[in-house]
């Protein structure tokens, strides 16, 4: 007898464990580990999904699970297999691990669009299927009888027809367009044999590629060579860890050692997974990638439609892709057989989901490569310092993992000169600009020699905030804990984190001043002033939330500035990392404090990392690079270290502080979140959810150190009010057996939501 364990998408920690259900004869052959099935849950129909079918005897069942009276029949297979039994124990890791239900993490691996659902339609459940699916063209062909078949003479459109498919099949939507409405000629002429009839699936185009960003090489560096050798090494399973940190200073040919392993995998017979932190980056990695493996290459991010993904998915799910190119979520692609995943950039933030599950990335890649018996490449040229300390045997690694680096560039430029402008000097002196006389002569420079300047300000609007100059008011937003940004373009004030928009008021709200001044500079900002700057000639091209919000922005903006004969991009951190133009020399930042002061204790760490990340931007081919970074902190360690290039200079003053003040990677991290429309409930829940974590830690026999209950950063986000409590575990310790007891017994609350981010990228 058969009998399946299924977990019910219903996102509810009451209710968060298998259900089993019993097989009939007739349903059998359908029902596999990663299906979706009808059943019937609580007296109504539900969907859930499959994560075993087991094979018992009536005394087992009676003994194992329950009386075989209690057990209901499974009502239907709703889907061919989204995922198989390892990606099940993934999602079981990641819900231990993140602290969100089962349901939560299976969907990680459904298909875009979602699986079906059931929703309550006019009294009565139903069942809904997403909209998304393959599509079907309809095709002409000509048969063998068309080569003999003559038109009647006034049967021009016949005639017409026949004209059009002498070359070939044609689809039906191309005929009509060409040739009008074509349907009832195609009818008469397929009941006398002439053509036929074919459905074929079309896939809908996902991402276009950048031009010129696709070059091989033919021979690797030396330390590209060790690279290799001990990726493959692992590959072979004869290391004593799986995971290989790649830690290659920018423009040293880090992509070049990804292509070669994972044509490596390809002639195994495997299947490679290569995640990007940035949808920017995608267009010129997928060039590369596809430039190398063809149509092998799958793209999977947020900016294609739903559509596109779901096409791309399904190339992989069919073995049709072997290689998966894509933000964080590409992780959980349908691969076959997987050998390789390949975190480029791996410092970079974006691999840590904010909404539930608020999973890591790198854990997950890490735990996924372990379970598939899979290598995992970790590559940066600013490793995190939790990766490096992994390197030395860490808390994600049972091992210490293996460390290669590449200390040279195949075009033999040495790292750009970084030349440190203080503008406080610079004010001292009588300038009023935000760029310092260094920054424009070397603007005009790359004018002249026909070059090209990336412009770093990790800020975007036009002005950080506005101010009354009698009264002091500053416009809020009306949401949001956080001043609004002014937007010249529009006119408007704008909240970057809700999206609130509102009119610049012409005086004062507050007091009626018309003294209104704008502080601050943002990216808008700043290329209207840049404009005043260099020559009319010289092309700038921004590049920030506002310029990509649409739809194919990121490849437009990005082929425009490459094929470009000089010119400046300019944009927030998204140009900082990733992307290869050989022409660009010369780099400026315009303030570089901007991260800096932060309250957040990355913020040293993340000013170091964007530093020398966008000042390899510059000198990547033959010319010389140079790198001009504007700060009005020029005695930072994180600014000196990344003006010499030097990371154990900045190491030596950064870990004693992380070690003294109790942070990553000395301790682990949870930030317990409370959110809600009512300010003194959302206090309140949060001070009981302290308090039970209190006691369960205490019975545990444990001491972590908990911080709060306090207002977030952000203590109104999108209208609703926030608290949270921070917990400092050691590196090792099952954060989850301590926290997820309490939330199992927390009493549903509609008014009050409480989310757990174990080892958050951000306290915000």
């Amino acid at each position: 007898m058969l009998v399946a364990s299924v977990i019910v998408d219903v996102s509810a920690r009451a209710v968060d464990r298998p259900f089993f259900y019993l097989v009939s004869p007739e349903l059998a052959a359908g029902v596999r580990v990663g299906c979706a099935v009808s059943v019937d849950f609580a007296n109504r129909p539900a969907v859930g999904y499959v994560i075993d079918v087991l094979e018992m005897d009536e005394g087992e069942i009676e003994e194992s699970i329950c009386e075989l009276s209690k057990l209901k029949p499974l009502l239907g297979v709703l889907s061919e297999p989204y995922f198989d039994r390892i990606s099940a124990q993934l999602a079981a890791w990641i819900a231990h691990e993140y602290l969100c239900t089962l349901p939560d993490a299976l969907r990680l691996f459904t298909p875009p669009g979602g699986s079906p659902k059931v929703k309550r339609v006019d009294g009565s459940w139903e069942l809904m299927f997403s909209g998304v699916g393959p599509v079907d063209d309809r095709w002409v062909i000509p048969t063998e009888a068309a080569a003999s078949f003559v038109p009647a003479k006034n049967a021009v459109k016949q005639q017409r027809l026949l004209e059009a498919l002498s070359c070939g099949g044609m689809r039906v939507v191309e005929l009509n367009a060409i040739l009008g409405n074509i349907s009832p000629v195609i009818t008469a002429l397929e009941k006398r044999g002439v053509i036929r009839i074919e459905h074929r699936r079309r896939i809908r185009e996902a991402m276009p590629t950048i031009t010129g960003a696709c070059s091989s090489v033919s021979h690797l560096t030396s330390s590209q060579q060790i690279a290799l050798d001990t990726i493959c090494t692992t590959l072979a399973g004869e290391s004593a860890s799986n995971v290989v940190v790649v830690d290659g200073i920018t423009g040293s040919g880090k992509t070049e050692v990804y292509l070669r392993s994972i044509a490596r995998v390809l002639e195994a017979g495997k299947s490679a997974i290569v995640l990007v932190p940035e949808i920017s980056l995608t267009p010129q990695t997928v060039g590369r990638f596809r430039s190398r493996f063809g149509d092998d290459v799958a793209v999977l991010h947020s900016r294609l439609s739903i559509g596109e993904r779901f096409d791309q998915w399904d190339l992989v799910r069919q073995g049709k892709a072997h290689v998966v190119v894509g933000t964080r979520s590409a992780l959980f692609a349908p691969v076959s057989d997987l050998g390789l995943v390949i975190i480029d950039e791996e410092h970079d933030s974006s691999y840590k989901q904010d909404s539930s599950p608020r999973y890591d990335a790198r854990a997950a890649a890490y735990e996924l490569t372990r379970m598939r018996g899979a290598t995992l490449v970790l590559g940066s040229a600013t490793p995190s310092i939790d990766t490096l300390a992994s390197c030395e045997g860490g808390a994600l690694g049972e091992r210490a993992w293996q460390h290669v680096m590449l200390l040279e560039r195949p075009s033999g430029q040495p790292l750009p000169d970084v030349q440190i402008v203080d503008m406080a000097a610079e004010f001292k002196g009588g300038s009023r600009s935000m760029f310092s006389q260094a920054l424009v002569d070397a603007l005009l420079g790359v004018h002249e020699r026909g070059e090209k300047a990336v412009l770093l300000l990790n800020r975007r609007g036009f002005a950080s905030f506005v101010l009354c100059r009698e009264c002091g008011f500053v416009p809020e937003c009306p949401h949001c804990s956080t001043s609004l940004t002014f937007h010249d373009a529009t006119g408007e004030l704008v909240c970057h984190h809700c999206d609130h928009v509102e009119p610049m008021p012409a005086t004062c709200p507050q007091c009626g001043s018309p003294y209104l001044r704008k502080f601050g500079a943002g990216t808008e900002r700043v290329e209207a002033e840049l404009r005043q700057i260099v020559p009319v000639d010289m092309p700038i091209i921004r590049m920030d939330a506002d310029t990509t919000r649409k739809k194919g922005s990121h490849e437009r903006l990005l082929e425009e500035f490459s094929s470009a004969h000089g010119g400046i991009l300019l944009g927030t951190q998204m140009i900082a990392k990733g992307l290869d133009f050989p022409d660009v020399t010369l780099v400026g930042v315009i303030n570089a404090d901007t991260t800096l002061k932060l309250p957040d204790f990355r913020a040293p760490e993340r000013t170091f990392q964007l530093l020398e990340q966008v000042s390899g931007r510059a000198g990547r081919a033959e010319k010389p690079g140079r790198v001009i970074v504007q700060t009005y902190w020029p005695e930072h360690p994180a600014i000196r270290a990344a003006a010499a290039h030097d990371r154990e200079l900045f190491l030596e003053t950064e870990l004693p502080v992380r070690d003294e003040l109790g942070y990553p990677p000395y301790v682990r991290l949870v930030n317990v979140l409370a959110w809600g429309n009512n300010d003194e409930a959302v206090r309140q829940a949060i001070t009981e959810v302290t308090l039970a974590i209190n006691s369960s830690m205490i019975s545990a026999g444990y001491e972590w150190e908990v911080l709060g209950p306090a207002p977030c950063l952000l203590s109104r986000l999108r209208g609703l009010y926030r608290w949270h409590t921070l917990i400092k575990a050691p590196t090792c310790a099952d954060v989850s057996a301590v926290i997820e007891p309490v939330l199992k017994a927390r009493k549903p609350n509609a008014e009050v939501r409480i989310a757990v981010d174990v080892d958050p990228d951000n306290l915000f």
